[in-house]
């Protein structure tokens, strides 16, 4: 609803303002412009970027406008999976928890966590990394280092998306001043026409400058940042999980490996470390009470 808002905000300005200095909102509209701009930033972006990362702009780009923030609930239902998965290590040993990462989707435990459930790169990052402590022996600072490489590695993938985008983005007002030409050659190709001939050539030409600064700094330069801000936002899980798994394994009760993931959530949604007893607390309640 918020990016709709600002979308709303800037077309309203942008075209209000137009309209209150006499401009005729029919001038605007110049479909020749419009195809050459656009279709220019389209095949940049085909020619410049594999497959996979044309895909994932298209989701992160849908992500942006359907996303909803996680809240108290996501970040229960991490932190409460976190402490189950580590109490299971601590009473039974790594080799427990086989039978909850080889298949994830498939275990009860995860099953009481749907909402982590249906984060992929969540899920697959937690089961490879309980995978590794149970391969064998690893220090806090060798699995400390494997898990920033690794998360290093997802951020510049997931990024890409939108570092592309903003890269068209801020080519689009030289795209507009190619259209802008190419409608000055029409122009001058009828200079031998009446001036309103000429002059409704060249503001049409001059729509194509307008259309190119507009699409940069309106639409595809919001856009990115808005893309790479969720992006971020949906990594601070993952740092979570990261310093809760090093805090374990260097030898960190279970409830304070926790709180050391938890500091690392987002300031707005993070959970107070009263609230994070509570939630223990009353998890041991129904364990002991079953």
């Amino acid at each position: 609803m918020q990016k709709l808002l600002g979308a709303l905000i800037i077309v309203g300005c942008v075209l209000g303002g137009y309209v209150m200095a006499h401009g005729e909102l029919a001038m605007l509209w110049q479909p020749a412009e419009v195809v050459i701009i656009v279709g220019a930033g389209l095949g940049a972006l085909v020619v410049g970027n594999p497959k996979e990362v044309l895909v994932e702009m298209c989701q992160q780009i849908k992500g942006v406008f359907v996303y909803k923030r996680r809240g108290e609930e996501f970040q229960r239902q991490l932190l409460m999976l976190l402490y189950e998965l580590l109490e299971m290590v601590e009473v039974g040993g790594l080799k427990v928890l086989d039978a909850h990462i080889e298949e994830p989707e498939q275990s009860e435990l995860f099953a009481k966590y749907p909402l982590i459930r249906q984060e992929k790169n969540l899920m697959a990052f937690i089961a490879d990394n309980f995978r590794l402590m149970a391969m064998g022996k690893i220090s806090a600072h060798e699995l400390e280092g494997f898990l920033e490489q690794e998360l290093e590695a997802m951020e510049h993938i997931l990024l890409q998306p939108s570092r592309s985008l903003h890269k068209i983005g801020e080519a689009m007002p030289g795209f507009g001043i190619l259209a802008a030409i190419m409608g000055i050659i029409i122009t001058m190709g009828n200079i031998g026409g009446s001036v309103a001939e000429i002059g409704a050539h060249v503001a049409a030409a001059l729509v194509g400058t307008f259309l190119g600064i507009f699409m940069c700094y309106c639409v595809m330069e919001p856009l990115s940042n808005a893309m790479s801000q969720r992006i971020k936002t949906e990594l601070s899980a993952l740092e979570c999980v990261r310093t809760t798994l090093v805090a374990h394994v260097a030898g960190k009760p279970t409830l304070l490996a926790v709180d050391a993931g938890r500091k690392l959530i987002e300031q707005d949604v993070k959970p107070a470390f009263k609230q994070l007893e509570t939630w223990v607390n009353r998890y041991e309640d129904e364990r002991d009470a079953a």
